[in-house]
């Protein structure tokens, strides 16, 4: 079967592709918000000086690292309603299971990330911001999440764009997002190399606008690695609590 350059020119500008796009791009967002936020709670809970919560964050980062995401899915979207019955009702779509299950994916592996990015950062810089008077909350906005930010972008850009790609795996539960529209559409037309060159084209598109966005995030953070050397912990923490 011959290349048809039509059909993939059609296939690019679609409206069943573009919409499946959107639902990627909603998907990836969100999921890694959440992942993000629950992972930076784990870090946390990890760095905790109680053990059983070191524990309890050891616990989760094992079994969500060691189960495949795909299985976390369908345990999700199949399982998790006989389990538990809040989770029949109609708000639990396919957008929110695979939400639940990459979000809870994601926060394994942040809080790894997180958590080599809290061990980076000089402990005599929170000592310093303390004799200075400024409160446990202040210490960590200030002084802490700006390095954090800095030392965390290379790495969590690397889990953003392996989220993107995750999110087909929400084919397999009928999610429309860009790869089971994609195979949608194969299915009633057979041409293959048509329309996953065109589900190619998208993804490389996406990944190239997020890594110019993570290029300027790197820009806008690279004050933080540009001090002076000798640069004093006290030093370091005023100028980080100067900013606004």
């Amino acid at each position: 079967m011959d290349f048809k350059p039509s059909v993939f020119f059609e296939a690019l500008t679609s409206p069943a592709f573009i919409d499946g796009v959107r639902i990627t791009i909603t998907l990836t967002v969100v999921a890694m918000a959440f992942g993000l936020a629950l992972g930076l709670v784990v870090a946390l809970l990890r760095a905790s000086p109680w053990a059983p919560l070191r524990a309890v964050a050891w616990g989760y980062i094992w079994v969500f690292r060691a189960i495949p995401a795909l299985v976390w899915l369908l345990f999700v979207w199949d399982a998790l309603p006989q389990l538990v019955p809040a989770f029949k009702g109609d708000w639990f779509s396919a957008f929110a299971a695979a939400t639940i299950a990459l979000a809870m994916n994601e926060a394994a592996y942040a809080a790894e990330v997180f958590r080599g990015g809290l061990l980076s950062i000089d402990e005599g810089q929170q000592l310093a911001a303390r004799a200075l008077g400024m409160p446990p909350s202040k210490v960590f906005t200030k002084v802490i999440a700006p390095q954090l930010i800095r030392v965390t972008i290379p790495p969590l850009s690397n889990d953003f764009i392996t989220m993107l790609k995750l999110t087909s795996l929400a084919s397999v539960i009928s999610l429309q997002e860009l790869l089971a529209r994609t195979q949608t559409l194969v299915a009633s037309t057979f041409r293959f190399v048509e329309y996953f060159s065109a589900a190619a084209i998208y993804y490389l598109v996406l990944v190239s606008i997020f890594m110019v966005i993570q290029a300027q995030l790197e820009r806008r953070f690279v004050w933080i690695s540009r001090q002076p050397a000798g640069t004093s912990a006290l030093s370091r923490v005023r100028q980080l609590a100067a900013l606004r």
